[in-house]
């Protein structure tokens, strides 16, 4: 009877956890970064960096996606969204513009980055990172060509590389978000398209306190871009954002220097240009990994929030979700995810994006089994 009850409690968790990217299927020997967003439907799509020769951050690698009509529980054939031929697109960040006039029923914004070299040789100025979009006006079934808008959100020098860039600023590494962006549904701002973002600037320094996070947006659906105001934590790396009340956004970031093992959080008061508060949440910890936030709408005048992240300060493990129903001030909801019963095995779930189901349910698409595989599965938060 025991034996029973146990193997339907694990076939329960199959069910739950369903296989979105496996790493050595469908073309590519990698599946990492994770994003996921919902369309006015009721459909989701998923989106992952395909590695196609191994599982390293540069190299011949795609942007690919699948597509779910029925919630998560099961998933379309693979597409490939961005192959930048042998060299690399990564940090899918989608979003969905609700609120352009010349589109009724809305546009899939994707961004994403392009790269021609390794992170730490462009750090050292011997490479170019590039920022592009491209949009789809059906649902992700056919895709622009690709906007490069590098020129209004990033800031290289000229290269060897590349002559066509000469900033002041020096910027070098860049990545949007990791996960989806966002677009403001509220007041003064409603409609403004904002991706997170991080870049290294100058020579690479110890602890990594060259990188710092930043974002950009658009107010006019993609013709033109602006850049916000830099974090002022050095360190401040992968970032994820979301709309909090009183026409306010809240950046929250991983501290790649790794000396507070805390995420960092940063307030706006204008939308995400400058910020007014930058702090350490003590009730976030993190062990140097990437997480996401998404509110799932307004309740009492504030918004409620979702996070997830690898909730360990020592590896990427503990995958939790947290409900705030005070725009980040308290997390009273508490999810466990996923967590490894094995100590010695490191990066059981690493990086992860949710998108809202229903009002009682979240999804959540993470990286799984030492990045053996991208699952998604729902969790019931209330």
């Amino acid at each position: 009877m025991l034996r029973t009850i146990i193997l339907c409690l694990a076939f329960s968790q199959l069910l739950a956890q369903n296989s979105v990217f496996i790493s050595g299927t469908e073309g590519h020997k990698s599946y990492r970064i994770p994003a996921i967003i919902s369309l006015p439907n009721g459909n989701l799509l998923a989106f992952a960096e395909g590695r196609v020769q191994g599982s390293g951050d540069f190299g011949d690698i795609n942007i690919v996606m699948k597509r779910s009509s029925d919630n998560g529980k099961t998933w379309s054939s693979m597409s490939t969204i961005v192959d930048y031929d042998s060299l690399q697109a990564g940090n899918p960040a989608p979003v969905f513009d609700h609120s352009d006039p010349a589109f009724p029923k809305g546009r899939l914004f994707l961004f994403y980055n392009t790269g021609n070299n390794h992170e730490n040789e462009v750090r050292k100025g011997k490479g170019l990172r590039e920022v592009w979009y491209k949009t789809s006006s059906d649902g992700g079934i056919t895709w622009s060509e690709g906007v490069n808008i590098t020129t209004q959100v990033h800031r290289p020098k000229q290269t060897n590389v590349n002559k066509n860039y000469n900033f002041q600023e020096d910027w070098r590494s860049y990545a949007n978000t990791p996960g989806h962006a966002m677009q403001f549904q509220y007041g003064k701002y409603r409609g403004r398209i904002y991706v997170a973002a991080n870049h290294s600037a100058g020579e690479p320094q110890k602890e990594f306190t060259d990188y710092t996070a930043h974002g950009f947006f658009t107010d006019d659906h993609g013709k033109t871009f602006k850049l916000s105001e830099n974090i002022s934590i050095a360190g401040s790396n992968e970032a994820t954002a979301t709309e909090i009340s009183g026409n306010r956004l809240m950046m929250n970031m991983r501290n790649q220097k790794g000396d507070i093992r805390q995420r960092i959080v940063a307030i706006s008061e204008n939308g995400g240009e400058t910020w007014s508060q930058t702090y350490f949440d003590e009730k976030l910890p993190d062990p140097v990994c990437e997480g996401a936030i998404l509110s799932l709408g307004v309740e009492k005048k504030k918004h409620i929030l979702a996070f997830c992240n690898a909730a360990d300060t020592q590896k990427r493990d503990n995958l939790t979700l947290r409900i705030s129903y005070d725009e980040g001030k308290t997390w009273q909801v508490v999810k466990v995810v996923a967590k490894s019963n094995d100590v010695k095995v490191n990066d059981y779930a690493a990086y992860s994006d949710i998108v809202k189901l229903n009002k009682n349910e979240i999804g959540v698409l993470y990286e799984k089994s030492n990045y053996g595989q991208i699952v998604f599965e729902s969790i019931k938060w209330r």
